[in-house]
C-alpha cells in the first residue's frame, strides 16, 4: 500500500470522487492553491478559490447541493465555521426535513481543527460538539490517512451535509492508504487495539495518545482496548457499549473542552445502557474551559497526553468499588 499524509489522502479522495462523479465540485479558502493538481486536472469550473467569506461559501454550497451538485467547501480553520452557522445549521441541516424530503443536501464542509501549529485561540478551537448537537448534520473526525480518504469518499456520496474536521496535528503524518477503492462507512468505529481491563475511547489526535498509553500499560500488565470513534454523528453506540461491557472500565479522551463535550454524551450513554457492567466510574479527559494559547508548549498542555491517559487507566484498574 502507498504511504500518504492525511493532507494527501484527502486530495486523493477528492480526485477519485471528482473523476467518478461530474457533479462533485470543490471550492473554498485557498483550496485550488493548496491542491494545484486538482485545479489543473478539473479546471476552474469545478475547483476554485473563493473570497474569505465563510457565510457566502457555506450558503453557496447549500444552494449547489439543493440544485443537484455535490459540493465540497473548504472553510480552512474550524473557528471560522462561526461565520457559517446559519447556512450550515439553519439551512443545510434543516431544509431536507422541512421540505418533506423533496431536497437533498449532499455537501461536505472541510475545516482544520486542534493543536499542533500554535495558531492561537481564534484559529484553534475544537467545535465538533456544536455540530453534533445540530439536527440534520453529520460530523466526522479521522485519525489516520486511510480513514481520512475512506470517510471523505463516503461523506461526498452521502445525501446529507457532513462537517469533516481535519486534525492539524495529524495533517502531515504519513500512513498506509489502500490503493484500491475503500469506503469507510459513517458511524462505524474502529478497534485499534484489543484489551480486557480498561477501554480507551477517543477520536482525532488523542487516539494516538491512547495507543501510546495502552503500550505503556501493557508493559505493566494492564490490557487496554483502544476505540477510535472516527465518526461522531452518527455515533457507533454498539461499539461503545460492547467495549464497556467487555472491560467494565472506560476512559473517554478528547482534545476539545471537557465541559459539555462529546465525551459527556458517551458517558451518559454508558450510564443509561451499560451501568451494570461498570466496575468503576467513567472518566473523561478533555481540554480546559479556556481559549487555547499560541505558545506551543502551553498549547500542548491543553491536550490530554499519553501519560495522563495511562494514569487515569491505572486509577480505574487499582480502585475497588463495592
Amino acid at each position: 500500500m502507498p504511504t500518504l499524509t492525511l493532507h494527501d489522502a484527502v486530495g486523493a479522495a477528492l480526485a477519485e470522487e471528482m473523476r467518478r462523479d461530474s457533479t462533485v465540485i470543490a471550492f473554498g479558502e485557498g483550496i485550488a492553491t493548496k491542491r494545484r493538481e486538482l485545479a489543473e486536472e478539473f479546471g476552474t469550473r469545478r475547483i476554485r478559490n473563493t473570497p474569505l467569506s465563510e457565510g457566502i461559501i457555506a450558503g453557496t454550497a447549500a444552494g449547489a447541493a439543493a440544485g443537484g451538485l455535490r459540493p465540497v467547501a473548504d472553510l480552512l480553520f474550524a473557528p471560522f465555521l462561526c461565520y457559517a452557522m446559519d447556512e450550515l445549521v439553519n439551512s443545510a441541516g434543516k431544509l431536507r426535513y422541512i421540505s418533506g424530503g423533496q431536497f437533498r443536501f449532499p455537501l461536505v464542509t472541510l475545516a482544520m481543527t486542534g493543536a499542533g501549529w500554535g495558531v492561537g485561540a481564534q484559529h484553534n478551537h475544537n467545535v465538533e460538539a456544536w455540530f453534533v448537537h445540530s439536527p440534520g448534520l453529520k460530523v466526522v473526525m479521522p485519525s489516520t490517512p486511510a480513514d481520512a480518504k475512506g470517510l471523505l469518499k463516503a461523506a461526498i456520496r452521502d445525501d446529507n451535509p457532513v462537517v469533516f474536521l481535519l486534525d492539524i496535528g495529524l495533517l502531515y503524518q504519513p500512513g498506509e492508504v489502500p490503493d484500491d477503492e475503500v469506503l469507510v462507512p459513517l458511524g462505524q468505529a474502529a478497534t485499534l487495539r484489543p484489551g480486557n481491563d480498561v477501554s480507551l475511547i477517543s477520536y482525532g489526535k488523542t487516539v494516538h495518545h491512547c495507543v501510546q498509553a495502552a503500550e505503556t500499560l501493557a508493559a505493566e500488565g494492564v490490557s487496554a482496548e483502544v476505540i477510535d470513534l472516527r465518526s461522531l454523528k452518527p455515533l457507533d453506540t454498539s461499539a461503545i457499549l460492547a467495549t464497556t461491557r467487555k472491560t467494565g472500565r472506560v476512559v473517554i479522551v478528547h482534545e476539545a473542552n471537557r465541559l459539555c463535550g462529546v465525551g459527556a454524551e458517551i458517558a451518559a450513554l454508558i450510564a443509561e445502557e451499560a451501568f451494570s457492567a461498570l466496575k468503576a466510574p467513567v472518566l473523561r479527559l478533555g481540554g480546559p474551559d479556556a481559549p487555547v494559547p499560541a505558545s506551543f508548549p502551553l498549547e500542548q498542555a491543553t491536550v490530554p497526553q499519553a501519560d495522563a491517559i495511562a494514569a487515569a487507566a491505572r486509577r480505574l484498574c487499582a480502585a475497588r468499588y463495592a
